[in-house]
Protein backbone atom coordinates (compact mmCIF):
# COMPACT_ATOMS: atom_id res chain seq x y z
CA UNK A 1 0.00 0.00 0.00
CA UNK A 2 0.78 3.66 -0.54
CA UNK A 3 1.40 4.90 2.78
CA UNK A 4 2.99 8.60 1.84
CA UNK A 5 1.54 12.00 2.04
CA UNK A 6 3.69 14.72 0.60
CA UNK A 7 4.52 18.57 2.08
CA UNK A 8 1.63 21.16 2.17
CA UNK A 9 2.54 24.24 -0.04
CA UNK A 10 3.05 27.90 0.68
CA UNK A 11 -0.12 29.93 2.88
CA UNK A 12 -1.26 32.61 0.73
CA UNK A 13 -3.81 34.75 3.16
CA UNK A 14 -3.23 37.60 3.54
CA UNK A 15 -2.69 39.45 6.80
CA UNK A 16 -5.79 42.06 7.32
CA UNK A 17 -5.99 45.55 9.38
CA UNK A 18 -6.25 45.26 13.13
CA UNK A 19 -7.60 47.10 15.75
CA UNK A 20 -5.82 50.29 16.87
CA UNK A 21 -5.12 50.90 20.05
CA UNK A 22 -3.99 54.62 20.59
CA UNK A 23 -2.36 55.59 24.37
CA UNK A 24 -4.55 57.78 24.65
CA UNK A 25 -8.05 58.47 25.66
CA UNK A 26 -9.14 55.00 26.80
CA UNK A 27 -12.08 56.26 28.40
CA UNK A 28 -15.74 56.22 26.99
CA UNK A 29 -14.47 54.46 23.95
CA UNK A 30 -13.15 51.23 25.19
CA UNK A 31 -15.75 50.57 28.17
CA UNK A 32 -18.42 51.06 24.76
CA UNK A 33 -19.51 54.35 25.58
CA UNK A 34 -18.74 55.36 21.54
CA UNK A 35 -20.34 58.72 20.98
CA UNK A 36 -18.30 60.05 23.99
CA UNK A 37 -15.21 58.39 22.32
CA UNK A 38 -16.04 59.83 18.99
CA UNK A 39 -16.37 63.47 20.79
CA UNK A 40 -12.53 62.63 22.33
CA UNK A 41 -11.12 61.52 19.07
CA UNK A 42 -12.59 63.69 16.37
CA UNK A 43 -10.80 67.42 17.72
CA UNK A 44 -8.11 65.63 17.98
CA UNK A 45 -7.54 63.57 14.52
CA UNK A 46 -8.91 67.60 13.09
CA UNK A 47 -5.45 68.73 14.84
CA UNK A 48 -3.40 65.97 13.23
CA UNK A 49 -3.60 63.79 15.75
CA UNK A 50 -1.97 60.60 14.25
CA UNK A 51 -3.49 57.73 17.06
CA UNK A 52 -7.12 60.00 16.80
CA UNK A 53 -6.66 59.73 13.45
CA UNK A 54 -6.27 55.94 13.26
CA UNK A 55 -9.07 55.36 15.81
CA UNK A 56 -11.47 57.25 13.98
CA UNK A 57 -10.56 55.59 10.59
CA UNK A 58 -11.27 52.48 12.95
CA UNK A 59 -14.63 53.63 14.14
CA UNK A 60 -15.89 53.97 10.28
CA UNK A 61 -14.48 51.08 9.55
CA UNK A 62 -15.94 49.12 12.29
CA UNK A 63 -19.53 50.77 12.79
CA UNK A 64 -18.41 51.53 16.26
CA UNK A 65 -20.71 55.03 17.49
CA UNK A 66 -20.69 55.91 14.21
CA UNK A 67 -22.42 54.41 10.71
CA UNK A 68 -19.99 52.21 9.24
CA UNK A 69 -18.48 54.41 6.22
CA UNK A 70 -15.17 52.92 4.32
CA UNK A 71 -14.57 55.81 2.82
CA UNK A 72 -14.14 57.63 5.83
CA UNK A 73 -12.29 55.04 7.22
CA UNK A 74 -10.05 55.47 4.77
CA UNK A 75 -9.80 58.65 4.86
CA UNK A 76 -9.03 59.29 7.94
CA UNK A 77 -6.08 56.45 7.23
CA UNK A 78 -5.13 58.24 4.70
CA UNK A 79 -4.35 61.18 6.71
CA UNK A 80 -1.96 59.00 9.14
CA UNK A 81 -0.50 57.66 6.46
CA UNK A 82 0.35 60.77 5.35
CA UNK A 83 2.48 60.98 8.55
CA UNK A 84 4.38 58.30 7.95
CA UNK A 85 2.84 56.25 10.18
CA UNK A 86 3.18 52.36 9.43
CA UNK A 87 -0.06 51.29 10.45
CA UNK A 88 -2.13 53.64 8.81
CA UNK A 89 -0.01 53.05 5.61
CA UNK A 90 -0.33 49.16 5.97
CA UNK A 91 -4.53 49.67 6.15
CA UNK A 92 -4.38 52.17 3.66
CA UNK A 93 -2.48 49.48 1.29
CA UNK A 94 -4.85 46.71 2.72
CA UNK A 95 -8.32 48.83 1.42
CA UNK A 96 -6.78 49.04 -1.95
CA UNK A 97 -6.01 45.80 -1.86
CA UNK A 98 -9.50 44.43 -0.88
CA UNK A 99 -11.21 47.38 -2.50
CA UNK A 100 -12.43 48.56 0.95
CA UNK A 101 -13.73 52.27 0.35
CA UNK A 102 -12.03 52.87 -2.47
CA UNK A 103 -11.83 50.68 -6.44
CA UNK A 104 -9.53 48.04 -5.75
CA UNK A 105 -5.99 49.00 -6.97
CA UNK A 106 -3.25 46.30 -6.41
CA UNK A 107 -0.88 48.79 -7.34
CA UNK A 108 -1.15 51.67 -4.77
CA UNK A 109 -2.33 48.69 -2.32
CA UNK A 110 1.80 47.83 -3.09
CA UNK A 111 2.63 50.97 -2.96
CA UNK A 112 1.33 51.29 0.64
CA UNK A 113 2.25 48.16 1.81
CA UNK A 114 6.41 49.06 0.86
CA UNK A 115 6.22 52.00 2.33
CA UNK A 116 4.96 50.22 6.23
CA UNK A 117 7.39 47.19 5.35
CA UNK A 118 10.40 49.75 4.82
CA UNK A 119 9.85 50.77 8.51
CA UNK A 120 9.55 46.90 9.49
CA UNK A 121 5.93 46.72 9.77
CA UNK A 122 5.26 43.16 9.86
CA UNK A 123 2.52 42.18 8.13
CA UNK A 124 2.85 44.68 5.40
CA UNK A 125 5.99 42.57 4.66
CA UNK A 126 4.69 39.41 4.47
CA UNK A 127 1.85 40.63 2.45
CA UNK A 128 4.40 41.96 -0.01
CA UNK A 129 6.05 38.11 0.11
CA UNK A 130 2.26 37.15 -1.09
CA UNK A 131 1.88 39.53 -3.90
CA UNK A 132 5.34 38.46 -5.06
CA UNK A 133 4.54 34.86 -4.67
CA UNK A 134 1.59 34.62 -6.53
CA UNK A 135 2.06 37.84 -9.25
CA UNK A 136 -0.64 39.73 -7.91
CA UNK A 137 -0.40 43.34 -9.14
CA UNK A 138 2.86 42.81 -9.98
CA UNK A 139 5.26 40.98 -12.02
CA UNK A 140 5.58 37.31 -10.41
CA UNK A 141 8.76 37.13 -8.24
CA UNK A 142 9.78 34.47 -6.27
CA UNK A 143 13.28 35.83 -4.96
CA UNK A 144 11.28 38.98 -4.10
CA UNK A 145 8.61 37.00 -2.20
CA UNK A 146 11.61 35.49 0.07
CA UNK A 147 12.89 38.29 0.50
CA UNK A 148 10.24 40.00 2.25
CA UNK A 149 8.94 36.99 3.75
CA UNK A 150 12.49 36.59 5.65
CA UNK A 151 11.60 40.06 6.61
CA UNK A 152 8.24 38.76 8.33
CA UNK A 153 9.65 35.56 9.14
CA UNK A 154 12.73 37.08 11.38
CA UNK A 155 10.62 39.33 13.47
CA UNK A 156 8.65 35.66 14.26
CA UNK A 157 5.57 35.34 12.28
CA UNK A 158 4.51 32.33 11.76
CA UNK A 159 2.71 32.14 8.36
CA UNK A 160 5.92 33.83 6.91
CA UNK A 161 8.61 31.31 9.28
CA UNK A 162 6.41 28.28 7.15
CA UNK A 163 6.38 29.93 3.98
CA UNK A 164 10.40 30.98 3.94
CA UNK A 165 10.67 27.04 5.16
CA UNK A 166 8.60 25.54 2.20
CA UNK A 167 10.83 28.14 -0.20
CA UNK A 168 13.67 26.46 1.28
CA UNK A 169 12.41 22.81 1.25
CA UNK A 170 11.12 23.26 -2.65
CA UNK A 171 14.30 25.49 -3.97
CA UNK A 172 11.52 28.04 -4.98
CA UNK A 173 12.67 31.61 -4.68
CA UNK A 174 16.23 30.47 -2.81
CA UNK A 175 18.54 27.56 -3.26
CA UNK A 176 17.03 24.46 -2.00
CA UNK A 177 18.17 23.80 1.27
CA UNK A 178 16.46 21.39 3.36
CA UNK A 179 18.29 21.59 6.38
CA UNK A 180 16.88 25.08 6.45
CA UNK A 181 13.57 24.13 5.86
CA UNK A 182 13.76 22.06 9.12
CA UNK A 183 14.84 25.38 10.95
CA UNK A 184 12.52 27.46 9.51
CA UNK A 185 9.78 24.55 9.84
CA UNK A 186 10.43 24.75 13.72
CA UNK A 187 10.18 27.92 14.46
CA UNK A 188 6.62 28.36 13.24
CA UNK A 189 6.05 24.51 14.43
CA UNK A 190 6.64 25.76 18.15
CA UNK A 191 4.18 28.77 17.39
CA UNK A 192 1.50 25.48 16.99
CA UNK A 193 1.46 25.82 13.19
CA UNK A 194 0.04 23.11 12.12
CA UNK A 195 1.12 22.75 8.72
CA UNK A 196 4.78 23.45 9.89
CA UNK A 197 4.18 20.09 12.41
CA UNK A 198 2.85 18.48 9.64
CA UNK A 199 5.76 18.94 7.67
CA UNK A 200 8.10 18.28 10.08
CA UNK A 201 6.50 14.84 10.53
CA UNK A 202 7.37 14.46 7.03
CA UNK A 203 11.12 15.59 7.11
CA UNK A 204 11.87 13.37 10.02
CA UNK A 205 10.36 10.22 8.56
CA UNK A 206 12.02 10.61 5.48
CA UNK A 207 15.01 12.09 6.80
CA UNK A 208 14.91 14.82 5.11
CA UNK A 209 17.41 18.15 5.72
CA UNK A 210 17.40 16.25 9.39
CA UNK A 211 18.58 12.86 10.55
CA UNK A 212 15.71 10.30 10.25
CA UNK A 213 13.68 10.17 13.85
CA UNK A 214 10.75 8.48 13.93
CA UNK A 215 9.90 9.01 17.41
CA UNK A 216 10.54 12.82 16.40
CA UNK A 217 8.06 12.46 13.36
CA UNK A 218 5.29 10.86 15.76
CA UNK A 219 5.82 13.65 17.95
CA UNK A 220 5.43 16.35 15.60
CA UNK A 221 2.29 14.45 13.43
CA UNK A 222 0.79 13.79 16.74
CA UNK A 223 0.73 17.86 17.34
CA UNK A 224 -0.86 18.72 14.10
CA UNK A 225 -3.27 15.56 14.71
CA UNK A 226 -4.28 16.92 18.01
CA UNK A 227 -5.36 20.09 16.46
CA UNK A 228 -7.47 18.16 14.11
CA UNK A 229 -5.32 17.84 11.16
CA UNK A 230 -6.41 14.81 8.77
CA UNK A 231 -3.21 14.16 6.90
CA UNK A 232 -0.99 14.03 10.08
CA UNK A 233 -4.04 11.56 11.37
CA UNK A 234 -3.28 9.42 8.63
CA UNK A 235 0.31 9.37 8.33
CA UNK A 236 0.56 8.18 12.07
CA UNK A 237 -1.87 5.24 11.40
CA UNK A 238 0.51 4.88 7.93
CA UNK A 239 3.68 4.80 10.15
CA UNK A 240 2.01 2.13 12.95
CA UNK A 241 0.92 -0.12 9.85
CA UNK A 242 4.31 -0.24 8.34
CA UNK A 243 6.09 -0.47 11.77
CA UNK A 244 8.08 2.79 10.27
CA UNK A 245 10.06 4.49 12.87
CA UNK A 246 7.74 3.00 15.53
CA UNK A 247 6.87 -0.90 16.45
CA UNK A 248 4.01 -2.05 13.88
CA UNK A 249 0.80 -2.19 15.73
CA UNK A 250 -2.84 -2.50 13.04
CA UNK A 251 -5.11 -1.77 16.20
CA UNK A 252 -3.03 1.73 16.27
CA UNK A 253 -2.95 2.20 12.55
CA UNK A 254 -6.71 1.51 12.37
CA UNK A 255 -7.50 4.02 15.06
CA UNK A 256 -5.91 6.89 13.43
CA UNK A 257 -6.88 5.91 10.41
CA UNK A 258 -10.55 6.16 11.42
CA UNK A 259 -9.75 9.63 13.55
CA UNK A 260 -8.81 10.66 9.66
CA UNK A 261 -11.37 8.95 7.67
CA UNK A 262 -13.83 10.82 10.22
CA UNK A 263 -12.73 13.56 8.13
CA UNK A 264 -13.23 12.16 4.45
CA UNK A 265 -9.23 12.06 4.07
CA UNK A 266 -9.47 9.19 1.21
CA UNK A 267 -6.48 7.97 1.64
CA UNK A 268 -7.40 6.14 4.96
CA UNK A 269 -11.02 5.41 3.87
CA UNK A 270 -8.65 3.33 0.86
CA UNK A 271 -6.82 1.83 3.31
CA UNK A 272 -9.24 0.78 6.37
CA UNK A 273 -10.97 -1.10 3.10
CA UNK A 274 -7.58 -2.62 2.24
CA UNK A 275 -7.07 -3.61 5.99
CA UNK A 276 -11.19 -4.82 6.62
CA UNK A 277 -10.75 -6.90 3.27
CA UNK A 278 -7.38 -8.67 4.36
CA UNK A 279 -7.98 -8.95 8.10
CA UNK A 280 -4.78 -7.03 8.98
CA UNK A 281 -5.23 -6.08 12.24
CA UNK A 282 -8.69 -6.43 12.70
CA UNK A 283 -11.21 -9.68 11.81
CA UNK A 284 -12.23 -9.83 8.46
CA UNK A 285 -15.03 -8.08 7.51
CA UNK A 286 -16.70 -7.59 3.90
CA UNK A 287 -19.38 -5.31 4.27
CA UNK A 288 -17.39 -2.87 5.90
CA UNK A 289 -14.53 -3.22 3.63
CA UNK A 290 -17.35 -2.52 1.28
CA UNK A 291 -17.93 0.62 2.89
CA UNK A 292 -14.98 1.77 3.41
CA UNK A 293 -13.86 1.22 -0.17
CA UNK A 294 -17.21 2.74 -1.57
CA UNK A 295 -16.66 5.79 1.07
CA UNK A 296 -12.76 6.52 -1.32
CA UNK A 297 -14.41 5.81 -4.56
CA UNK A 298 -16.99 8.09 -3.75
CA UNK A 299 -13.99 10.55 -3.47
CA UNK A 300 -12.86 9.61 -6.50
CA UNK A 301 -9.95 7.37 -5.43
CA UNK A 302 -9.92 4.77 -8.71
CA UNK A 303 -8.06 2.22 -6.80
CA UNK A 304 -10.76 1.65 -4.42
CA UNK A 305 -13.21 1.34 -7.42
CA UNK A 306 -11.32 -1.48 -8.18
CA UNK A 307 -10.90 -3.17 -5.51
CA UNK A 308 -14.76 -2.84 -5.41
CA UNK A 309 -15.00 -4.49 -8.92
CA UNK A 310 -12.68 -7.31 -7.34
CA UNK A 311 -14.42 -8.07 -4.80
CA UNK A 312 -17.83 -8.38 -6.56
CA UNK A 313 -16.50 -10.81 -9.26
CA UNK A 314 -14.63 -13.01 -6.90
CA UNK A 315 -17.11 -12.88 -4.11
CA UNK A 316 -14.20 -11.97 -1.81
CA UNK A 317 -15.90 -11.01 1.39
CA UNK A 318 -19.77 -10.67 -0.20
CA UNK A 319 -21.78 -12.80 -2.93
CA UNK A 320 -20.15 -12.32 -6.51
CA UNK A 321 -22.46 -10.14 -8.06
CA UNK A 322 -21.06 -10.12 -11.70
CA UNK A 323 -23.15 -6.95 -12.50
CA UNK A 324 -22.13 -5.09 -9.63
CA UNK A 325 -18.33 -6.27 -10.53
CA UNK A 326 -18.92 -4.43 -14.29
CA UNK A 327 -20.36 -1.71 -12.60
CA UNK A 328 -17.33 -1.18 -10.56
CA UNK A 329 -14.88 -1.76 -13.09
CA UNK A 330 -16.68 1.30 -15.26
CA UNK A 331 -16.14 3.57 -12.57
CA UNK A 332 -12.37 2.41 -11.99
CA UNK A 333 -11.70 3.28 -15.23
CA UNK A 334 -14.06 6.42 -15.75
CA UNK A 335 -11.72 7.66 -12.84
CA UNK A 336 -8.78 6.61 -14.38
CA UNK A 337 -7.92 3.65 -13.00
CA UNK A 338 -4.11 2.42 -14.20
CA UNK A 339 -3.08 -0.32 -11.79
CA UNK A 340 -2.33 -2.75 -14.56
CA UNK A 341 -4.78 -5.01 -12.89
CA UNK A 342 -6.73 -7.58 -14.91
CA UNK A 343 -10.52 -6.69 -15.68
CA UNK A 344 -13.04 -8.47 -17.67
CA UNK A 345 -13.95 -7.55 -21.00
CA UNK A 346 -16.68 -4.80 -20.76
CA UNK A 347 -19.29 -5.99 -23.91
CA UNK A 348 -22.19 -4.70 -22.32
CA UNK A 349 -21.78 -1.13 -24.13
CA UNK A 350 -22.53 0.56 -21.37
CA UNK A 351 -21.38 4.38 -20.67
CA UNK A 352 -18.86 4.71 -18.00
CA UNK A 353 -20.43 5.88 -14.82
CA UNK A 354 -19.35 8.72 -13.37
CA UNK A 355 -19.17 8.95 -9.23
Amino acid sequence: MNWKKGAIGLLFALASMGAAHADVGRNGFDRGEFKSGLDYWRPLANKGNVAAQIKLGQMYEEGDGVEKNLTQALNWYRKAADQGNAEAQFNVGTMYDQGEGITADKSQAILWYRKAADQGYLNAQYNLGVVYDTGQGVTQDKPQAFAWYSKAAEQGDADAQFNVGTMYDQGDGVGKDKGKAVLWYGKAAAQGKVEAQFNLGIMYRDGEGVAKDGAAALSWFRRAADQGDASSQFNIGAMYADGDGVKQDDAQAIAWFLKAAAQNDVEAEYNLGVMFRDGEGIAKNGPQAIYWFKRAAEHRYADAAYNLAMMYRDGDGVPADAAKAAEWFRKAKHLGYDGGGEAPDDSSGEQSIPI
